[in-house]
Order: C-alpha cells, then structure tokens, then sequence
C-alpha cells in the first residue's frame, strides 16, 4: 500500500495514496455556519466548493501552533464527495506492507484504520471516507 505521509505536530500521519486528490498551498477558508469545530470554511478549487477541516482540531493532537501560511491542504475523495484537510506539511509518499501494518490500533470512530510500523516510525493511518462521513461535511461536498 501507498501512504502520502503528513505531520501534525510531532506525529506522523498516512492516507492511501488512492484516496488522496491532490495537495495544495494553504488559502484561508471562506467560513460558513458549521456545527464541527474543526471544519474552517470551504474553498473554491477550479470552480468546485471544496469544504476543509483543521484536521488537529479533529483528531485533538496538541502541538505548538504553526502560521497557516506554513502549512498545506490534502484534498481527499470519497463516496461523500472531496475534502480539504489542514495539515503541518507533507513529507512523502512511501510504501507499506501487510506486515508493517498494526489493523488492531484502529477504529477510532472510523476513521482511524491502524499503525504503520516503519523502523523506528509510528505512522497513524487514517481513513478519507471515515473522516469526512465523521465530519458530516458531505453536505458541503460536491461529489468528485
């Protein structure tokens, strides 16, 4: 499997390369009424209304704050339509196996499939559709 391997704060994090779009630049969310705290706005990406969350206010990772400019959008597919997720920067795209994969550390309300065991490397595995049905931005979301 394919993970884009992210950071949030100290912590690694991967998505399948599959359920990743694209990544972009931050640009500041224009704010709509949203139950979610962690969702900041939508955005216009070539004319599509892409609804993005701060994803360290969803998963409730404390780390020193970084200025928005520093950090990078991963928009994400799903059944439920494209999300933009804020994250502290992208890394890179490596490789896992079935083997390097801990499933057992999942399921954190479903969007949270399991650790990735890389040498010394914990990398947190997540799951796009997971997150955005947990979100409940579907709504917002023009399907891909």
């Amino acid at each position: 499997m394919q993970l884009v391997v992210f950071a949030l704060g100290d912590e690694e994090y991967g998505l399948p390369i599959t359920q990743v779009q694209e990544i972009i630049r931050f640009s500041e969310p224009r704010s709509i009424p949203n139950p979610h705290a962690s969702i900041r706005g939508v955005i216009n990406l070539r004319g599509r209304i892409i609804p993005v969350c701060d994803l360290k206010l969803q998963l409730d990772v404390h780390a020193a704050e970084r200025p928005d400019s520093a950090c990078e959008i991963v928009i994400v597919e799903s059944e439920g339509g494209s999300a933009g997720l804020i994250v502290d920067g992208v890394s890179e795209v490596m490789t896992v196996t079935e083997e390097q994969i801990e499933a057992e550390a999942g399921s954190r309300e479903g969007y949270l499939n399991g650790i990735a065991k890389v040498g010394e490397r914990l990398i947190v595995l997540l799951d796009a559709p997971g997150l955005v049905g947990a979100l409940g931005i579907s709504a917002h979301a023009e399907a891909a």
